[in-house]
């Protein structure tokens, strides 16, 4: 092969491997693609590694009449939680906010000051209540409660709320006389929860 030959013929096979590299993304080229083909993880990685994967059960339907174990710790657990009230044009307003939840009863206690918007947003809604949520994240987990919310200014339902917030979360909430209590009839549940030991 003559010089110019061999040199034509070099620079057409490099020109084709910098056309190759860029038509492959990168995330498809060498030990990437190759642990790609074998399902995401390369020869001989731990068991525990990829049993971390999948750490969870997957989002699922709570049922409310048998709630299972791990739902029930989940809100023993003390953890801040979100509320969502819908606002007068039915946009949703969220807050952080302490909640107890009696599985007995499946009522939802918040307790807050009787001149807050979300208790302003419940009592919009009517003697009827206000459709609300309350969500409990953790890391990866979490629930949700959906139902049915009225405000309660009985001074022996809010004593009750305050005493149950104070199992929960450990400590005594503080002094409010304006205090009312958001009560919310469970009537959903959802959740991404810790499997079962």
């Amino acid at each position: 092969m003559l010089p110019a030959e061999a040199s034509g013929t070099s620079m057409a096979a490099s020109g084709y491997r910098v056309a190759l590299a860029l038509a492959v993304p990168l995330s498809l080229r060498g030990p990437a693609r190759r642990a790609r083909a074998r399902g995401g993880m390369r020869r001989g990685a731990p068991a525990r590694r990829r049993a971390r994967l999948r750490p969870y059960a997957a989002a699922m339907a709570i049922d409310l009449t048998a709630p299972p174990a791990n739902f029930l710790a989940f809100w023993r657990e003390k953890h801040v939680c979100t509320l969502t009230t819908p606002r007068p044009d039915g946009t949703p307003h969220v807050v952080p906010v302490g909640v107890t939840y009696d599985p007995g009863e499946r009522l939802a206690r918040i307790i807050t000051g009787g001149a807050t918007t979300k208790v302003r947003h419940v009592r919009a809604a009517g003697d009827g209540g206000a459709r609300v949520a309350v969500c409990q994240p953790a890391g990866r987990y979490w629930t949700t409660l959906e139902g049915v919310a009225t405000v309660s200014e009985d001074p022996v339902r809010v004593a009750d709320a305050e005493r149950r917030y104070a199992l929960r979360y450990g400590r005594e909430p503080r002094e409010n006389p304006a205090r009312v209590v958001i009560e919310i009839a469970v009537t959903r549940a959802m959740g991404n929860l810790p499997r079962p030991a």
